[in-house]
């Protein structure tokens, strides 16, 4: 019924994982696309989606490391993206909020994550904090034609919603959706088509209401959903449906 687009599931804190897992199925989650965010967790990743049938593993280098962003390890990345789990490239992008890395480093790395994804033709899935300008403006230079992906967390404005929908990307939410103070993004949700939004979790981040200052899983990704559904005068179920055919053709599985 519904696919969590963004998880961490080879992180320390799912050392329960089996069970976590088991929830998931129980939420009806049909689909998990689990990210990564260094070379251990895109090897561990791909680990984990050849392990079970219904997790799917993206590859890539988060921003906060993209100092270690070389040729070698795009070259190391590319082999593991080879693999047919591997539906997407990625979390990659660009954060300013933390800068941990200087700026110029990010967009190099970002660079070279876009290239990769259109050469293998996969979908990217980009992490865009307080960088919106400078995303932009890298996507439209790096465009060759066959760009697809996913801004994930969506943390945007009109024009970030504009440009996605110029460039055919879709935008996908998590449990920050839910958040008593979150009138802004709920509102933005609003100008989004159904058509261009998934669901995520970015577990074991950003817990949604009631689950808030707890640990995140796939299963809670249905009150994502159910803000979402809300939000859009729909039911739970049409949400589902609607949500689960985009990630199906954007990931292709």
């Amino acid at each position: 019924m519904f696919i969590d687009t963004h998880a961490h599931l080879t992180m320390p804190e799912y050392s329960d994982l089996s069970e976590v897992l088991s929830r998931a199925r129980d939420a009806k989650i049909e689909a998990i696309i689990n990210a990564s965010f260094d070379l251990k967790s895109s090897k561990e990743g791909l680990r984990l989606a050849k392990d079970h049938d219904f997790i799917y593993a993206a590859i890539g280098i988060h921003p906060h490391d993209a100092n270690l962003v070389d040729q070698k390890m795009i070259e190391e990345l590319e082999k593991l993206a080879s693999d047919p789990k591997v539906v997407a490239i990625g979390e990659t992008g660009l954060d300013y909020y933390k800068n941990l890395q200087p700026q110029e480093v990010q967009i190099a790395a970002f660079r070279k994550f876009l290239q990769l994804a259109q050469k293998l033709d996969k979908p990217i899935i980009i992490h865009c904090r307080e960088a919106q300008d400078d995303v932009m403006r890298v996507l439209r230079e790096e465009n060759q034609g066959k760009m697809r992906g996913v801004f994930h967390c969506f943390a945007g404005d009109e024009k970030l919603i504009k440009f996605a929908n110029d460039l055919g990307f879709l935008i996908s939410f998590t449990g920050n959706i839910t958040f008593k103070k979150a009138n802004r993004t709920r509102e933005l949700a609003k100008l989004i088509p159904l058509s261009q939004i998934m669901v995520e979790t970015d577990c074991p981040y950003l817990a949604p209401e009631p689950f808030r200052g707890r640990r995140n899983e796939p299963a809670f990704v249905a009150y994502v959903a159910k803000s979402l559904a809300e939000i859009k005068g729909i039911t739970v179920e049409e949400l589902a449906m609607e949500t689960t055919k985009n990630a199906k053709k954007l990931f292709k599985i």
